[in-house]
Order: C-alpha cells, then sequence, then structure tokens
C-alpha cells in the first residue's frame, strides 16, 4: 500500500443470515452445509475504493445502504465476509451511543477502559485526563456509572476520549447530532483543526454537513458504491435518487443552460418584506428564534489586554431580547474592557451555522480605519452593528465576538470567544438552503 495512503478497501462484502424461524438455526447447524435454512443479506457487496492521508471524506447513503457496516469494519469491530482492508494509522471512532463503554463503568473507568483499547498506556492517559474531563465538561458525573448519563453525556465523553488519543484517522458517524449546541461547536472546531493533518471519515444523512466538511464523499446504495467524486455532485446523486426511491424514476435529466443575467435598476428598493410575511407569521412556519445567555466563561484565546464583557441582541429601540422573530431589524451590541490602552481598536463577531461554518461577519475596521481611536486604560468600548436577521432554518447558531488591535491585514487579537451567544430557531419557513430571502413578489399563472 503507498504511503500516501491511509485507507484501502478492495471488493469488500459483508454478508448475514437471515432466519424466518428461531428453530431454523438450529436446523441449519444439524443440515452440515446439505441444506439452507436462512437467506442471505448481503450489506455490503463489492465495495473498493481508497482514502489518501489528510482526505475528509463523507460517506452518504439512505438507511440500510451499508454506512455503518462500513465503518465498523474499518474500525475493526466487524469482520469481512470476503474482500480486504488495509489501514495505516491509530483508527479513533465515534459511532452508535455508548460503543465501547461499559454501563456499569464510571465515567473516569470508562476513560481508562476506552483510551487503553486504543493502545495509551495509563501513564499516557494519566497525563491527558485532566484534558479529556475538561473537554467533557460533565463535572462530577465523572464519578458516576455510565448508565446514568444522558445520551449527550455519552457523546461528550466519548468525543472527548477520541480527541485526545492521538489518532491519524478519525470516524464520526450520526452520533454528534444528540450534542447541545455548545459543545457540537466545541467538536467542529476540534474537527476542522484535525482535518488539517488527520484523515476524516464523516457519515451523515445531513449533505449539506458534507458538502461543507469534505473534500470528497462516497454514495453508498443497498450494499454497493454508486459512485465517488467531489462532495457537491454526489449530494446531489443522492437527493435525486431519493426522491427517486418516493416518486419513482425522473423523467427529466437537465444539466442546465445559461441564461441572460438581468440588469437590476438601481431604483430598486432593497429593504422589502416578504409579500407572505403575514400568513408565516400566524402560523406554524413562524422563524422563531430563543437568544440565550452570553457566556463570557466559554472557550477563548488572546493577549488579555482587552475583554469582552458582553454581548447582546437589541431591538431597535435598543432593548434587550430573548425571543425574536426571523427577518426582524437588530443591533448586536458586543462591549469590552481594556486593561490597558487600546490604539486602533477593532469589534467583530463571525455568525456560525452548527457546523461552525461562518454565514456572515463583519468588523468595525473600514467605518473607522481613517480615525485614530483609542481606548483608554480602565475604559469600556462598545460596537453596535445593526442589520436585519435573516429567515433562518431551525436549528442552532452561535455568535462569536472578537476584539483586536490594529489593521485588518495585520492586528493583535487580544479577546476571542468562541461562540458566546447561542440562539437556536424553533420553526422555520425554510425548506432547503440555510436562509431566505424575502420574495418582494410571488406570480403564477398558465399560458
Amino acid at each position: 500500500m503507498s504511503s500516501e495512503i491511509a485507507i484501502k478497501v478492495e471488493n469488500l462484502c459483508k454478508c448475514y443470515h437471515i432466519y424466518d424461524k428461531p428453530r431454523d438455526r438450529l436446523w441449519q447447524m444439524l443440515a452440515f452445509g446439505r441444506k439452507q435454512y436462512y437467506r442471505e443479506f448481503w450489506a455490503l457487496n463489492n465495495v473498493t475504493f481508497e482514502i489518501n492521508k489528510g482526505e475528509t471524506v463523507g460517506i452518504i447513503g439512505r438507511n440500510g445502504s451499508g454506512k455503518s457496516t462500513l465503518l465498523q469494519m474499518i474500525c475493526g469491530t466487524l469482520n469481512p465476509t470476503s474482500g480486504s482492508i488495509q489501514v495505516k494509522g491509530r483508527v479513533a471512532a465515534l459511532l452508535e451511543l455508548g460503543a465501547g463503554f461499559n454501563p456499569e463503568f464510571t465515567g473516569r473507568e470508562n476513560v481508562f477502559l476506552s483510551a487503553s483499547l486504543y493502545g495509551l498506556s495509563n501513564d499516557e492517559i494519566n497525563a491527558n485526563f485532566d484534558k479529556i474531563t475538561e473537554f467533557a465538561d460533565i463535572g462530577d458525573f465523572i464519578d458516576q456509572p455510565l448508565k446514568t448519563y444522558s445520551s449527550g453525556m455519552f457523546v461528550r465523553l466519548a468525543f472527548a476520549v477520541i480527541a485526545h488519543v492521538n489518532a491519524d484517522i478519525l470516524v464520526v458517524d450520526e452520533a454528534l447530532s444528540v450534542g447541545d449546541a455548545y459543545f457540537v461547536q466545541k467538536c467542529m472546531r476540534y474537527l476542522r483543526e484535525f482535518m488539517k493533518n488527520g484523515t476524516l471519515l464523516f457519515c451523515s444523512h445531513d449533505t449539506s454537513a458534507v458538502v461543507n466538511l469534505c473534500s470528497s464523499a462516497i454514495l453508498l446504495n443497498q450494499g454497493q458504491m454508486e459512485s465517488k467524486g467531489k462532495p457537491k455532485e454526489i449530494a446531489e446523486r443522492y437527493l435525486s435518487a431519493l426522491y427517486e426511491s418516493i416518486q419513482g424514476e425522473s423523467k427529466v435529466n437537465n444539466t442546465g443552460s445559461k441564461t441572460e443575467d438581468k440588469v437590476v435598476s438601481s431604483s430598486d428598493n432593497f429593504e422589502y418584506k416578504d409579500v407572505r410575511e403575514l400568513l408565516i407569521n400566524s402560523s406554524t412556519l413562524r422563524n422563531d428564534i430563543q437568544i440565550f445567555r452570553f457566556n463570557q466563561e466559554n472557550s477563548s484565546f488572546g493577549t488579555g489586554a482587552a475583554k469582552i464583557t458582553s454581548v447582546k441582541l437589541l431591538d431597535e429601540e435598543g432593548i434587550p431580547m430573548s425571543w425574536i422573530v426571523g427577518g426582524s431589524k437588530v443591533i448586536l451590541e458586543i462591549r469590552c474592557y481594556a486593561q490597558q490602552q487600546i490604539n486602533r481598536p477593532i469589534l467583530g463577531f463571525h455568525f456560525k451555522d452548527r457546523l461552525g461554518q461562518v454565514l456572515f461577519a463583519d468588523n468595525t475596521y473600514l467605518t473607522y480605519m481613517f480615525e485614530n481611536m483609542v481606548i483608554e486604560e480602565g475604559r469600556e468600548c462598545v460596537a453596535r452593528f445593526a442589520f436585519t436577521l435573516p429567515i433562518l432554518a431551525s436549528g442552532s447558531y452561535s455568535i462569536s465576538p472578537a476584539i483586536a488591535e490594529g489593521t485588518q491585514e495585520d492586528h493583535v487579537q487580544h479577546h476571542w470567544i468562541h461562540d458566546a451567544l447561542i440562539i437556536h430557531v424553533h420553526a422555520s419557513s425554510v425548506c432547503f438552503g440555510v436562509f431566505a430571502v424575502p420574495m418582494r413578489s410571488i406570480t403564477m399563472g398558465c399560458l
């Protein structure tokens, strides 16, 4: 196997024996191969691919397509019926909840058990134990039996272990979907850092997650590998196959055609309301958004010469909000305190989705680049960004504020807080995509 290849799968097959009646198992044992009392189910059939070192590969497919079976065989917890798998490097996996854990043991005991299965010595586990517990952030539950844990606490502990075993290959299944917003963002920051050098296999039904995270993707269908290629192309094939399985074979296959660009008149008014706003806001599709409290103690970095002290979403009159409807005008207020004099301060923020993908961001630099602004030592500074909050898809989002000193190209970061403000969208009119664009008008008619 080439030194550049991390995983090599050749003609991989996995067959299960399906018995219609429990007694057929006994008859099969007594038949000594003369008669067959079972049906064969091929979970995987002749799958072949290679994954290079440092590659991030998404594995997508419908339920029953063989995704979990493939991951388990790569991790070595399941043996193939035929074919071969070659893996180069230490593999760490986050598969189904509780895999590799003993529910009767405490969290502490399970850390030592799980980490030892990855090849770590007791000395190495002891050296990393504080980092593991800090990452998991489950407090005193670390000394409680795992059977008392919630599903979210299971995932916290499991991910904390695999994040500290110095793995070369990381395998992540759908388990992250049960984590809370703060923890999922922490995991995504770790994954994006790991992806710089490590090999990642990411299995998900969420095609947007695969497109955003992965450099390539594999589509499985009924145990066979249909294709491997760019995530966007594979995701489109998956969605097409998914709809065809529901409504029959597609009768169109349009690759798209070029259309003329329409020039928008400068007289068009950008600020407008969706024509369906009254209907949507009086229905269950209203974009209700819950705003959680600012978390100053969340993970952060910087010199500490200035510190973020407050992050709030205000209405147009400057009143802090705990609940808002998407599409409303808001003001994001960021306050900071100067521990020492700050010359040419820059305050800004990132607005991220649950995958850690930055949806939009801004800062004060361009507005104040020609002003020699100074924050004196011991003084407070406040920045306010007024904008219309997009109509967001359901799920959790976060705002990461920061204060720096200098210019856009050359600056010192004094305080950056990851995911300091969490907002959660409870309902949405967004069917696909990340956010909705208000429609100025919608017309339909027969010609």
